[in-house]
Order: C-alpha cells, then sequence, then structure tokens
C-alpha cells in the first residue's frame, strides 16, 4: 500500500471515529423510564426498574392553563420531568396559553428546536438570528412556525381573543432561558455597572428594572 493510500485510509478511520464521538449514542434497549429520585448523576436520568403505563402518560396538555402572571402567558410544560418514560427518547412537547396582550418573553431553548401549532386566536411570533435579523410572522389556528435551537424568540398574543399553541421539541429536557429573567434577576446579581454599559441606561434605571424581578414577598 502506497503512502497516498496509507494517509487516505487513516483519513477515513479518523473521520469515522469523529463521526461516533460526536454523534448522539443510540438506545441500548426499548426504554429507560427516568427515575426521578435517584441521586446518580447522568446525561439525563438513570433508569428505574419498575414501569407503569402512567409513566408514558400526562393529561396536563389537555385544558387551558390559569394564566395569572404578569406577562399574560403560562407554559404547561410536558417534558421527562412530568413524563418519565420520555427519558432517553429526545422529544417532548408543551402547551403555552396566552390572555390578550400576553407575551411570552424574549427566551431561548439550549438544547433544541421548538415548533408550535397554533390551537387558538393569533399570535405575531419571531425569533432573532446571530446577525441580529427578526424573522417574524403572524401564525393563526392550524399554522405552524419554527424556532431554531438556541436563538432567541417570542410570541405575542395581539389579539381579543385567548390563544393557545402546543410545542413541540427535539429534546426530553429542551431548557428554557428567559433573556429578561437572566439578566436582571440572576443569583448573585449581575453587577449594576456591567448591565447599565450594555444597555447604555444609568444604574437606577437598572436598579428599578431589577426590582421588577424580584421575589414578591
Amino acid at each position: 500500500m502506497g503512502s497516498v493510500d496509507k494517509l487516505l485510509v487513516g483519513l477515513m478511520v479518523m473521520s469515522v471515529v469523529l463521526i461516533k464521538a460526536y454523534a448522539d449514542p443510540d438506545l441500548l434497549q426499548d426504554i429507560c423510564v427516568a427515575d426521578l429520585t435517584s441521586g446518580v448523576k447522568l446525561n439525563g436520568y438513570a433508569c428505574k426498574e419498575n414501569t407503569t403505563a402512567d409513566d408514558f402518560f400526562f393529561a396536563g396538555l389537555a385544558k387551558p392553563g390559569n394564566v395569572n402572571t404578569t406577562t399574560g402567558s403560562l407554559v404547561t410544560a410536558a417534558n421527562v420531568q412530568k413524563i418519565p418514560g420520555l427519558n432517553t427518547l429526545g422529544v417532548s412537547l408543551s402547551r403555552v396559553d396566552y390572555i390578550p396582550g400576553g407575551l411570552n418573553p424574549p427566551h431561548t431553548h439550549p438544547r433544541a428546536t421548538e415548533i408550535i401549532f397554533v390551537l387558538n386566536g393569533e399570535l405575531d411570533v419571531g425569533f432573532i438570528t446571530t446577525t441580529n435579523a427578526l424573522i417574524s410572522k403572524t401564525i393563526k389556528v392550524g399554522e405552524i412556525f419554527v424556532f431554531p435551537k438556541g436563538l432567541v424568540h417570542f410570541q405575542k398574543n395581539n389579539g381579543k381573543e385567548k390563544a393557545s399553541v402546543i410545542a413541540a421539541f427535539n429534546s426530553q429536557l429542551p431548557g428554557t432561558q428567559s433573556i429578561p429573567a437572566a439578566l436582571f434577576a440572576a443569583a448573585p446579581e449581575i453587577p449594576n455597572d456591567v448591565l447599565s454599559k450594555a444597555f447604555q441606561i444609568g444604574t437606577k434605571e437598572v436598579k428599578k428594572i431589577k426590582s421588577k424581578f424580584a421575589p414578591k414577598s
């Protein structure tokens, strides 16, 4: 075998190794119902021994949530923490309900792409690319919109009626990071001078915004 052939074979072997190293592993069993009480720390949850149909069942999305939030929206998650049978399956759902004027504030899902299906009402939705381009649209009943993984996005009910969507994720636990809360309600706090310089506002304004996110006593 010539040196060129050896080099090509070596590159092929390295490619296979890298693909295996960076691809998500396939399931090694039919199911792995999450043991939510286990102290074992994994990238996911340990499997529990005894499973029932209830491990794969959740009725929490059947009815609208009771929206009583300052933003006018309520997210009801159906992830592995609610449905242990989702462990290792890489999927989950949520229901989001909005009162008229309700907003699901700008946020990200660091571990999943999201696709929403409108059940009721009409929503103005959008996401922001890493080049700060806004991709937005108004969507109605029966329509779908996709938010790419990790990008900041939002939904706003500008209609006069209540609205609701079902959201699907390609992760058992997509994670949610609300941008306003992350910046102004972090613990320990982000220093006021950092936020003041970032947003080009005074420290008094920063403190005022932070007070809006302070826990209610």
